[in-house]
């Protein structure tokens, strides 16, 4: 009995270390179970403000966007979407294409409707802004005023259709875009007109034939912005019903503005355009011209 008893207690401790290293090792594997699906979450989970596309920095220090090539640092878009407005059923459609050709053109973009985005510190890390299908009322006082610094230190203005449907009440912004849109005249239905680009050296309209016939939605504006800026596309009001400006009818441009560049476009109405590889091709343009050089810092 008692020899027994003796190689009984000799193997008890045994089993209890071998419980304990199982249950050690049990436990290893459910905190690192724990730990990934944390990560995955994170990573998965959706973003409140803002969408981005990264840059993929091909060859080291130089970027290739079309014909300008930057070689201080990635390029990076704003592009603000917010309507107070009238609000595009095309938004979703235009997003989708510019997160295509930011990716194809190794330009970092980040998409958002939040307004907040407008601090001196967060424009600073972009090249340009792109008001897309805006409407309304879309910045407040603060935020204005450093979009307006922004510009000054060197930054990039692109507006998009609606863009000049927008913040009627900042007389600044609406030298940035050039005109107004025209809400007394307002704009045709969506109908096929025939348009001349007037300017087939920028890289907007080098791409475009000179004749371009097409289907939009055409604008009005409130004013005529030749001899403010550099008039790239007019519209021939023979070839639809509702132009009221006459034989002068610009719809695309750009200028220098107080320090920066602005480009803008009343194209882009309809979901169909950005499809389009002649319109893809004239929007791009117009964002390649905005880049130019990375804006210096906000004092």
């Amino acid at each position: 009995m008692g020899s027994f008893g003796h190689r009984a207690t000799g193997r008890v401790p045994i089993y209890r270390a071998r419980g304990r290293t199982a249950l050690l090792a049990l436990t290893l594997i459910l905190m690192l179970v724990v730990t990934l699906l944390t990560l995955i979450s994170l990573v998965n989970r959706p973003a409140t403000i803002m969408s981005s596309v990264a840059c993929n920095a091909k060859q080291s220090g130089e970027f290739l966007v079309d014909t300008l090539q930057i070689t201080n640092k990635c390029p990076k878009l704003l592009v603000f979407s917010k309507t107070a407005g009238f609000r595009h059923a095309s938004i979703p459609a235009a997003k989708m294409a510019l997160e295509k050709l930011a990716a194809e053109h190794n330009v970092a973009a980040d998409f958002t409707e939040d307004a907040t985005a407008f601090t001196d510190a967060n424009l600073a890390q972009y090249s340009a802004v792109v008001f897309l299908l805006t409407s309304g009322d879309v910045l407040d006082d603060s935020q204005q005023l450093a979009f307006e610094r922004y510009i000054r230190a060197g930054g990039g203005y692109v507006g998009v259709h609606s863009a000049s449907d927008t913040e009627y009440d900042w007389a600044w912004y609406g030298g940035l875009v050039g005109a107004y849109f025209d809400r007394v005249h307002g704009h045709s239905k969506v109908v096929q007109a025939t348009l001349y680009v007037v300017d087939r050296t920028h890289s907007s309209t080098v791409k475009l034939p000179y004749r371009w016939v097409r289907t939009d939605e055409w604008y009005n504006f409130a004013s005529n912005p030749r001899g403010s800026v550099h008039v790239l596309i007019t519209i021939d009001e023979k070839t639809y019903k509702g132009g009221v400006t006459g034989a002068d009818h610009p719809l695309a441009w750009y200028h220098e503005y107080d320090g920066g560049r602005a480009w803008y476009t009343a194209l882009g109405h309809t979901s169909e355009s950005y499809s389009e590889p002649l319109f893809l091709a004239h929007l791009w343009g117009g964002i390649v011209y905005a880049i130019g050089s990375a804006p210096k810092a906000v004092a």
